[in-house]
């Protein structure tokens, strides 16, 4: 017998959709249809170099830092729990555990014993080696502003193995943002920059989902 060519062609034609129909949907649900910029997202974008930035202490925006609490390999228990320690694979998440440990919410940034920041969608524990930053009340997409702010301040080689970052860092850390008239940090600025970002980074994405609808559309 012969391989099944036209089966072959099918399967992948159904698989295709299947990844588009997700794609779309996840597009869709994060206000991502397209990838044109409107006026106020390529205006924030071209005035970004030249906006006024202001100097801001992080526990002064936030509050404190909280630490998370030491939980040995051996004493996790497999649970859904995402639990975020140091490291870049898988973004910090060495774990899905069932234990009871504080639980931290979604759209909060962590800061790692190295210094590395990131944004957290999802609610979570955390060991000691992770500071949590409080930022659950503003947008998601100015969290993902201060995210990068914060990364560029605190993963800038004077954390290691050597010198761990911990929550009293995260605490004395200081950040550069863009700021309103009256000097406050410019969150709504902050969204829409990202918003711009996130539509540029989009385009490939956009343009690979539009060949591959149509090209389903003539089969």
């Amino acid at each position: 017998s012969l391989p099944d060519f036209e089966w072959m062609e099918r399967f992948i034609a159904r698989w295709e959709e299947m990844f588009l129909g997700k794609l779309n949907n996840y597009l869709s649900r994060e206000g991502l249809a397209d990838a044109h910029l409107s006026e106020i997202e390529e205006s924030a974008w071209k005035e970004h170099g030249s906006r006024p930035f202001a100097d801001f202490c992080l526990s002064d925006l936030f509050g404190s830092a909280t630490r998370g609490k030491r939980l040995k390999s051996e004493d996790r228990i497999p649970g859904s729990l995402p639990f975020v320690t140091a490291g870049e694979a898988e973004e910090g998440v060495s774990a899905f555990i069932g234990n009871e440990v504080a639980v931290f919410p979604r759209n909060t940034i962590t800061i790692d014993m190295f210094g590395s920041a990131k944004y957290r969608n999802f609610a979570y524990g955390c060991d000691d080696h992770a500071a949590v930053i409080h930022t659950e009340k503003l947008p998601q997409r100015a969290v993902l502003y201060l995210t990068a702010a914060i990364h560029k301040a605190a993963h800038d080689g004077t954390f290691s193995y050597a010198r761990n970052f911990y929550a009293k860092d995260a605490d004395a850390l200081h950040i550069m943002l863009p700021v309103t008239k009256k000097g406050d940090p410019d969150y709504e600025y902050m969204s829409t920059v990202i918003s711009a970002v996130q539509k540029m980074t989009l385009r490939p994405v956009m343009k690979y989902r539009n060949q591959k609808m149509q090209a389903l559309q003539q089969c």
